[in-house]
């Protein structure tokens, strides 16, 4: 079998014609998996695939296309993501008839958490609403990816699209996919990148990577400098807790409360240059990155001349993720056919053999096995305890099956891209016009009980040096308004989930110098008094006299330290305890904000709030409206 051609590629739409895939995500997993749908339409032969975020796409076109795959996440409450929402409101619509998507052909896969009762819900209204303007023929049933499985949502999504791809290819037989024509190496050292300042390298070095095609970085808006880098926690080594300031020495930065921060992280060196060793190339030629056919993937970069280059090492740097991210299926899928390749081509070559020799091919025939093993359907939990729970990397993986080499060309496509990371930004933009604060846990874990894995971004951040004067480079994400001064505000944010609590309140002690603001109630929670209560002064100072955080305002700041005592005690502990302040702000028309851990917190806040509720005769559905009308809001992360 030729490498050049897996045993089950995905086909093109039934047509030959265009793919639509549209997401709606709000933590990146819904975009995640969509730009995957793409990836593999593309690598199958499809001739034209479109990925767009639903904000982003006028939902009137929508009869004008013949197969969309929608990707849909749903949040812990049944909240639909915010780019949803303009695209939902405009199916709801009266005058959409029940033949305005006759003939329509669509699929749908959910992401969501099966721990909260509304498990995939946006996933599901939105198959029923297709239905009853006319889609009822999908080309396959739904897909609900859960959050909860060992395996993540790719338990679900990987089957899912292979019934897709099958069902789209009984109605046009599939295109062969092929190796792109995406590197054009010039050997000449030409000097590093010349007359191009940080921005412009990194945009044109993304913008060439196909992986991040559907992610639309652009150019980094701001290259910030890193002024100050202070450890909030004490004691234990594994919980590092880091305050970072960021500045632009020249300007303003654009920013408001609620908005998060995303910044491209550097990779260490000496894993790009294994990475590159290892795949036998040479880290100073220059590549040029192309399509099938001469057609640029990114229209930006010129065709001819010098511009239309860039060093390899920095291309590796800065788009493709060697050292972090786990590698997808396919990679071991295609290195699977490398490796069979290359073992046929030698025993054809060696009849006759030395011990050496022969070990030497046993050992590459067990690797080649081992392969196509984790590729195959039934290797799937053997493949995810290896690859995902224990972490590998590309390079780990590359390092540990040696004999065999896959061509530049489909690591460029295959290797995960170099991802932003988000944080939820700390600071106000009135208290710090030219600068940015972030509250970040430098991740740090046990793969396995002799590897120990560190978080990219956090760890990078962590090991920068002020003095240094390194640039990061970031964008501005914007987040749900902000709430107006004169909203009462219940703040529910244990451990880093106070991050943008910490904005909200040195906004309003800016604020109420001019004008009077509305008290606000915050619950913060940790493990130790002493070890990480973070930004304990900060906290303390705004809820003595009559500041924003004071109960003589009508607000108030309470700590539960989970490890302080025997029984444990949690923020939802504290939120019964003070049962009586959280309904005299609820019934004042507070809005709620709830950030942290995605584990059991949010349920447990939520559970907390309605018993105060319902302890005190308000109506159950409470809650509901609050949410219904953007008073309940919930930014959580794994």
């Amino acid at each position: 079998m030729s490498p050049s051609s897996p045993q089950h590629p995905p086909p093109p739409p039934a047509n030959g014609g265009r793919l639509l895939v549209l997401y709606a995500s709000q933590t990146g997993h819904a975009e995640e998996a969509a730009g995957r749908v793409g990836r593999e339409a593309e690598r199958g032969g499809c001739p034209a695939v479109h990925v767009l975020s639903m904000d982003s796409f006028d939902p009137r076109r929508l009869p004008g296309e013949r197969f969309v795959v929608f990707v849909v996440s749903t949040g812990g409450q049944g909240d639909p993501p915010d780019s949803m929402k303009g695209f939902w409101r405009y199916l709801l619509k009266k005058n959409l008839d029940a033949r305005w998507l006759q003939g329509f052909r669509y699929a749908v896969f959910g992401l969501g958490d099966s721990r909260y009762q509304d498990y995939n819900v946006a996933a599901k209204k939105l198959c029923k609403r297709l239905s009853q303007l006319g889609a009822t023929k999908p080309i396959i049933g739904i897909g609900l990816g859960d959050d909860q499985h060992s395996s993540g949502y790719e338990k679900a999504l990987a089957p899912w699209l292979l019934s897709l791809w099958n069902s789209l290819n009984r109605t046009n037989p599939s295109l062969l996919p092929r190796i792109p024509d995406i590197i054009n190496p010039n050997l000449n050292n030409l000097g590093d990148a010349k007359g191009r300042n940080s921005k412009k390298l990194i945009r044109r070095a993304r913008s060439m990577n196909p992986a991040l095609k559907f992610h639309n970085d652009g150019e980094p808006q701001y290259m910030l400098k890193m002024v100050t880098n202070q450890r909030l926690t004490k004691k234990e080594p594994e919980r590092d807790v880091r305050h970072f300031e960021l500045e632009d020495q020249s300007s303003a930065i654009h920013y408001q409360v609620g908005d998060a921060l995303e910044i491209l992280p550097s990779q260490n060196p000496s894993a790009v240059n294994a990475f590159i060793k290892r795949c036998n190339l040479d880290p100073d030629c220059y590549i040029t990155i192309r399509a099938k056919g001469g057609d640029k993937y990114s229209k930006d970069s010129p065709v001819n001349g010098l511009m239309d280059r860039i060093k390899l090492r920095t291309f590796v740097a800065l788009t493709m993720d060697v050292a972090s991210a786990s590698p997808g299926r396919y990679f071991y899928e295609i290195m699977s056919y490398f490796a069979t390749a290359q073992h046929e081509k030698e025993r054809l070559h060696c009849f006759a053999t030395t011990e050496d020799e022969k070990e030497r091919l046993q050992k590459k025939r067990l690797q080649k096995e081992r392969l196509e093993e984790f590729a195959s359907p039934e290797g799937r939990d053997d493949l995810y305890q290896y690859n995902h729970k224990e972490g590998r990397t590309v390079l780990e993986v590359l390092e540990e099956f040696p004999w065999v080499h896959m061509p530049f060309e489909w690591l460029v496509q295959l290797t995960p891209p170099l991802k932003k990371r988000a944080f939820s930004i700390s600071s106000s933009p009135l208290a710090h016009p030219n600068q940015i604060h972030l509250t970040v846990s430098v991740v740090s874990w046990l793969a396995t009980p002799f590897r120990r894995k560190h978080g990219l971004c956090s760890t990078w951040l962590a090991g920068l040096d002020p003095n240094e004067g390194t640039l990061v480079p970031c964008w501005i994400h914007r987040g749900s308004l902000p709430p107006d001064p004169a909203t009462p505000l219940v703040l529910i944010g244990p451990g880093t989930g106070c991050a943008p609590f910490r904005a909200f309140v040195e906004e309003r002690a800016v604020q109420r110098v001019k004008e009077p603001t509305a008290p606000i109630l915050f619950f913060f929670g940790c493990r130790n008094e002493d070890d990480d209560f973070l930004y304990r002064d900060f906290w303390l100072h705004h809820a003595q006299d009559n500041r924003v955080l004071s109960v003589e305002e009508g607000g108030g700041f309470f700590v539960a330290f989970s490890r302080d005592q025997p029984e444990k005690v949690y923020v939802q502990h504290k939120i019964r305890e003070q049962s009586a302040r959280v309904l005299n702000m609820l019934c004042s028309g507070a809005a709620v904000y709830v950030a942290g851990s995605s584990t059991k917190m949010p349920a447990d806040v939520r559970a907390a709030l309605e018993e105060v509720v319902r302890e005190k005769g308000g109506d159950a559905g409470w809650l509901r409206k609050l949410e219904r009308a953007g008073k309940y809001n919930t930014e959580t992360w794994s």
